[in-house]
Formats: C-alpha cells, sequence, structure tokens
C-alpha cells in the first residue's frame, strides 16, 4: 500500500501510515469508524472525515477492497486485494475470507454467458457462524 500511494505521488502523511498499519494488521474487516478508533489511540486529534478520505484513497487506487452492506455499515479488506469470496455472520457481522480458486472460474464463466466484460467481483454469502450456533443450540 505504501509503494503505491509513493507511486502515485501521494503524501505519506502519520494519519495515512496509522491507517495503513490497521488496515494490513487486521483480519476483522474493520468499518471506518473501527479504524477512528485505532487511528485516534495515537493520534488523538484525528477527525473522522479524514479517516474517510483516506480509505476513499485506498480504494481508488486499488489498495483496498470494500464490503458494502446495505445498512451503511461498510468493511474494508487491506489484507487481501484479490477476488474471493467472504462469510458474513449475519449475528456479529464477522466477515471470514475464503480462498477458492475457482472464483476465477465461475466469472470467466458468467463472463461468457452473458457477455460482460467484468472488472471486478466480489461474492459475501450471509448466514449465521459456527459460534453463534453453539451459543444458539448447546
Amino acid at each position: 500500500m505504501l509503494s503505491k500511494l509513493r507511486n502515485h505521488d501521494f503524501r505519506i502523511t502519520p494519519q495515512r501510515l496509522a491507517v495503513l498499519r490497521v488496515l494490513a494488521a487486521s483480519k476483522e474487516h474493520p468499518s471506518v469508524d473501527g479504524i477512528y478508533k485505532k487511528v485516534r489511540a495515537d493520534f488523538p486529534t484525528t477527525r473522522l472525515t479524514t479517516i474517510y478520505k483516506i480509505v476513499s484513497l485506498l480504494k481508488e487506487i486499488n489498495e483496498v477492497v470494500e464490503l458494502g452492506f446495505a445498512d451503511r455499515s461498510n468493511r474494508y479488506d487491506g489484507r487481501t486485494l484479490y477476488p474471493h469470496p467472504h462469510l458474513v455472520c449475519t449475528r456479529r457481522n464477522k466477515i471470514v475470507d475464503l480462498q477458492l480458486s475457482r472464483l476465477e472460474d465461475l466469472t470467466n464463466a458468467i463472463a461468457g454467458e452473458t457477455g460482460f466484460e467484468i472488472a471486478t467481483d466480489q461474492v459475501n454469502s450471509f448466514g449465521i457462524c459456527r459460534e453463534c450456533l453453539k451459543k444458539r443450540n448447546p
């Protein structure tokens, strides 16, 4: 992410570095609010709008994947930038990455059948995770 920012001649500010660290280290796919809370621990004067601008910039240069949700609680993946499916627990919004090579085959099949030129794809499956099911049915 850092080298891509430099390649696009963007300044490397302390807040941008902090956001990059949060995204690169997080397996939880944080929301902008989640990123903001972590960044404010080191930079208390940082504003939420700053975090939105940094995340938007990272999306623009394809260094973060946005997972959009109907309730606008979008989450971000800064660790795995290639197309991959996600499992989303609807009880606690936990997101799990899946590493399936067949996603590319599915995308190619859809493109071939429909004639679409697919720029990007995203597969999200929603349900209840194993841990939540155990709590519900002890």
